[in-house]
């Protein structure tokens, strides 16, 4: 086991283009971190350079405590389980497994006893003599994750390895795989393009934007308190509502967000100890609300200030649990490119002459139907607000 540690590393091709752009993360030993990003965002070259399949332009990947930029991927102590398996078809599972120890002259009982425990961890036991093409695909890809463990690496490297598998056997399997790595205590660096993979397998998640970090943190964290406009859009689904704002100070000294033509009041809580959101009272931002902000009047009384906004329903979809509502208020909504290109993710110009979509997740009981004009409560504590010319979030609650 190790730590992984990347300082300023940059990936930089002979056409000029920067795949990856000035990177510094520390993962320490035995965590399990998730890079996600959208196609393209550089996620993988990322864990290329890392495994050395990729050469750095610029920086240091550091393992262990030394530095591996010119060591081959055999010598960086390192295992990588690729999207597509990767397994020799002609080979039993068994031999998949010990192929790389065969390869390292290891002795025959010591790679009898490590495939033995692998395939117990893995609860493949009665499929060792099988080959690849007996195999189902969950079973193919505890094999990959089986050749992966039995070398007993220092770091574990997955580049989406649940992308081929079918939506039920990718959230038994990403189950597994967690309890997996928590078992053995092995760093992992994990590769993504799903959010939700990311939310729930990461003890800590990077979010990626056009080779540029975005965030690092607790995927809780990253929902509650996003540091960007990007952030705030690509995790959680369905997306943060954004809308563009302005924040000034009613006659009585209250705080409050006009959106469109609805005045919000905030709550001293929500302003308290704000001095970012305080200097942006008398000034336009760009409020952001979480679809589970959103709440039906008529079945929430101890929603705080019962405070709402003015909403013609599109569609209402029944998801059994709850109703995803989907709708439109008079509001100008700020749209954030959700691309892989860099730099800042601003919300466009406001158009006050368009309607804005508005998503809202509701309970079951709501009696909210398509074509209706209703009330939608907002809890006020937890609006986000973000600077509309640069994207940062300058404060606000959950």
């Amino acid at each position: 086991m190790a730590e992984v540690a990347l300082d300023s590393v940059t990936k930089r091709y002979p056409n000029g283009t920067v795949a990856v752009r000035d990177v510094s993360l520390e993962i320490p030993d035995g965590e399990f971190l998730v890079l996600v990003g959208p196609s393209g965002c550089g996620k993988s070259t990322l864990l290329r350079m890392i495994a050395g399949l990729e050469e750095i332009t610029d920086g240091e990947v550091i393992i262990g405590g030394r530095v591996v930029n010119d060591e081959d991927p055999k010598d960086r102590d390192i295992a990588m389980v690729f999207q597509n398996y990767a397994l020799y078809p002609h080979m039993t599972v068994r031999r998949n497994i010990s192929y790389a120890l065969r390869l390292a002259r290891v002795a025959k009982p010591e790679i009898d006893r490590r495939v033995g425990e692998v395939a117990r961890i893995l609860e493949i036991e009665g499929l060792l003599d099988n080959k690849p093409a007996q195999l189902s695909g969950g079973q193919r890809q505890r094999v990959a994750m089986g050749r992966a463990i039995v070398r007993e690496p220092a770091v574990y490297l997955m580049d989406e390895p649940l992308s081929n598998l079918d939506a039920q056997l990718r959230v038994q399997t990403r189950a597994e795989i967690t309890k997996l790595q928590a078992r053995l205590g092995v760093t992992t660096i994990y590769v993504t393009h799903d959010q939700v993979e990311a939310m729930t397998m990461g003890a800590r998640v990077a979010v990626l934007r056009g080779g540029v970090i975005q965030q690092v943190d607790k995927p809780q964290d990253l929902y509650d308190r996003p540091a960007n406009l990007f952030v705030a859009t690509f995790i959680g689904s369905p997306s943060m509502n954004l809308y563009h704002a302005h924040l000034e100070r009613a006659a009585g000294g209250a705080v409050t967000v006009r959106i469109g033509s609805s005045d919000l009041a905030l709550s001293d809580d929500t302003t308290a100890g704000r001095s970012s959101l305080e200097r942006c009272i008398g000034h336009d931002v760009v409020v952001g609300i979480r679809p589970e902000a959103f709440h039906d009047p008529e079945l929430r009384e101890d929603v705080p200030g019962r405070q709402t906004l003015s909403a013609v329903v599109d569609l209402v979809e029944s998801l059994g649990a709850d109703l995803l509502v989907h709708a439109r208020i008079d509001a100008a909504s700020a749209l954030v490119d959700g691309s892989d290109s860099s730099g800042p993710a601003p919300g466009d110009s406001p158009d006050a002459s368009e309607s804005a979509p508005c998503h809202a997740r509701l309970t079951p009981g709501s009696r909210i139907r398509a074509g209706q004009r209703i009330r939608l409560a907002v809890d006020v504590g937890r609006l986000h607000f973000f600077d509309p010319a640069t994207g940062t979030r300058v404060g606000g609650g959950r």
